[in-house]
């Protein structure tokens, strides 16, 4: 795909701004019939996106698949929050009897255009819950797809085109955000910005973008709390589920083990025997663990490895690397020194810690630049939510690993991990 200019970008911006107006004028069934007709072509051509997202960014197609399914379900659900919501009214009596002559009706109207950023692990799902909500809302969507991940987001917006969306309405911008980032976050003419992707140009894109609305969906360095004895067998197979599927290639994956003292050796022997079950090799093969997208972040996750084992850390399992691939990797001995206790690796490397009570581990998950979600496993579930309240992050999973959704719940980080608020109505 051709790499747009500086330049060419401003042009495509002002005909996304003058295919908003008339766009936004149409009523909100003929907005929501177009992208109606747009899950249809998705679910129709589940199969054939599925492949191109295998092979682009090395995901199994059973994976790919349900990515595609899972977003065409979104803009359903987002077409029937949009149609169903009701007008708003404020009675000023509700403040004061001496404004019992005042109302006030709210209505909501589009923002104008907005930038969707996505990034190359979720190329549709990604993509679609940035694009669907701001469409059927009555703007106009500026979408710059991830350049690993651009051929995906190319097919989906020539599906919403074949469903009817004037093709200015959503011009598919690509090219490397160090040549065109600056001049998309920053033109005049973007009223929103809705961003998926590393913590460094999130931050980058707040600065450039002044007044402009954002959402920004970042890092994260979850942690999973183990602190019943029963829940141990549980904890191990949803951490191994959510540490390294895809190999952790995603924001919401376990990327910490936190486990009391006395529970250590049977997660640690637990983890080593099913980490070890895990398949290595080609997405195409459905393998689990699969090559790391580019060179620079298997370079990168191999040198969270090698510094942690160099300052006396140890692998209970994994450890190697052969090309983009790494081995499935859990590492014990952990201290703050090391780079992999504070930094979010993106790929299949797990590092426990031992702690000796509930405060401690509460401490330790807190311990973090990020914020964006947590497991605790525990069999009471008030013990659960109690510790629950005391996790600095945007959502908190009992007795499951961590994850995106079901689409509808609101989405969520703080510190380093985000800010703003995705899911069904919050997007809206």
């Amino acid at each position: 795909m051709r790499e747009y200019t500086p330049e060419e970008v401003g042009v495509a911006l002002i005909k996304a701004n003058a295919a908003q107006t008339k766009w936004a004028a149409l009523s909100k069934h003929d907005r929501a019939d177009v992208l109606a007709r747009w899950a249809g072509l998705l679910r129709e051509k589940a199969d054939e996106l599925a492949t191109l997202v295998m092979r682009e960014v090395g995901k199994t197609f059973a994976d790919a698949r349900k990515e595609v399914l899972r977003s065409a379900e979104y803009i359903e659900y987002t077409n029937h929050e949009y149609l169903h919501q009701d007008l708003v009214t404020m009675p000023g009596d509700n403040y004061s009897r001496d404004y019992r002559n005042k109302m006030a009706m709210v209505q909501r109207t589009p923002l104008g255009l907005v930038l969707a950023i996505s990034p190359f692990n979720y190329p549709v799902n990604l993509s679609i819950s940035k694009i669907s909500p701001a469409l059927v809302t009555g703007n106009a969507v500026i979408f710059k797809p991830a350049t690993q991940g651009a051929l995906s987001g190319a097919m989906v917006a020539d599906l919403l085109y074949e469903a009817g969306l004037d093709r200015d309405l959503m011009p598919v911008i690509t090219g490397r955000g160090s040549v065109i980032g600056d001049a998309l976050t920053s033109h005049p003419l973007i009223d929103m910005i809705s961003f998926t992707g590393s913590t460094d140009v999130g931050k980058h894109i707040s600065q450039l973008a002044g007044a402009v609305p954002l959402v920004l969906e970042m890092g994260g360095k979850d942690a999973a709390l183990i602190l019943d004895a029963d829940k141990v067998e549980a904890a191990v197979d949803e951490i191994v589920k959510g540490g390294f599927g895809y190999s952790a290639q995603r924001c919401t994956a376990i990327k910490r083990i936190i486990v009391l003292d006395d529970l250590y050796p049977a997660v640690a022997a637990g983890l080593t025997e099913k980490v070890g079950e895990l398949t290595v090799g080609s997405p195409e093969d459905d393998a689990v663990i699969v090559p790391l997208i580019s060179e620079q972040s298997a370079d990168f996750v191999e040198g969270l490895i090698q510094d942690a084992l160099q300052k006396g850390a140890k692998a209970l399992c994994g450890g190697g690397r052969k090309g983009n691939l790494i081995e499935p990797t859990v590492l014990t001995d952990i201290t703050k020194e090391m780079r992999i206790y504070y930094e979010e690796p993106f790929g299949p490397v797990v590092p426990i810690l031992s702690v000796r009570d509930v405060q401690e581990a509460i401490e330790t998950a807190n311990d973090s630049p990020y914020g964006l979600q947590c497991s605790i496993f525990h069999s009471d579930i008030d013990k659960a939510l109690a510790i629950a309240n005391h996790i600095e992050v945007g959502s908190v999973q009992i007795n499951g690993r961590t994850e995106r959704g079901p689409d509808n719940l609101p989405f969520l980080g703080v510190k380093n991990s985000g800010f703003g608020v995705q899911g069904g109505s919050p997007s809206i």
